[in-house]
């Protein structure tokens, strides 16, 4: 049985007047109170995963922003259809974890309190709602 099969990127986040909205209203002093928790959390061993479930989540808190998600939709000859979500392969979990204790956890708060300061002005928005995007790689080498 013959099928074609394409992989394309999602991405199911509000328009962007709504995300704007959001950040003017709520995601500019929620984001930062939203940093300062997660890192209170990460200092300790209890709290870690709780720290990095939140700072994973930080462009949601910030502008709305869901993660980017990977689908292949394939469809046979029939015309029938399914949609699977592409998991990508991610660095092994030793490299993971032994970069967020030598690197990620510091270089990430600067990237942080960067992106922030950055997405208060007007015109430095789009590069602060990238770079927050970019919080979770950054933290501990995971792939979108």
């Amino acid at each position: 049985m013959n099928t074609n099969s394409v992989v394309i990127e999602q991405r199911q986040s509000p328009g962007c007047l709504l995300q704007l909205l959001w950040f003017a209203l709520v995601g500019w002093w929620l984001g930062e109170l939203w940093i300062v928790a997660a890192w209170i959390s990460m200092v300790t061993i209890i709290g870690l995963p709780l720290g990095i479930w939140m700072l994973n989540n930080l462009p949601k808190v910030i502008a709305l922003r869901e993660p980017e998600r990977k689908l292949r939709i394939t469809t046979r000859l029939d015309g029938t259809s399914r949609t699977q979500e592409v998991q990508t392969d991610q660095v092994p979990w030793l490299l993971r974890a032994l970069y967020f204790v030598l690197i990620g956890w510091w270089l990430t708060a600067l990237w942080m309190e960067a992106a922030y300061a950055i997405s208060l002005t007007v015109i430095g928005l789009p590069v602060g709602f990238w770079m927050f995007d970019r919080v979770p790689a950054l933290l501990s080498l995971r792939r979108s």
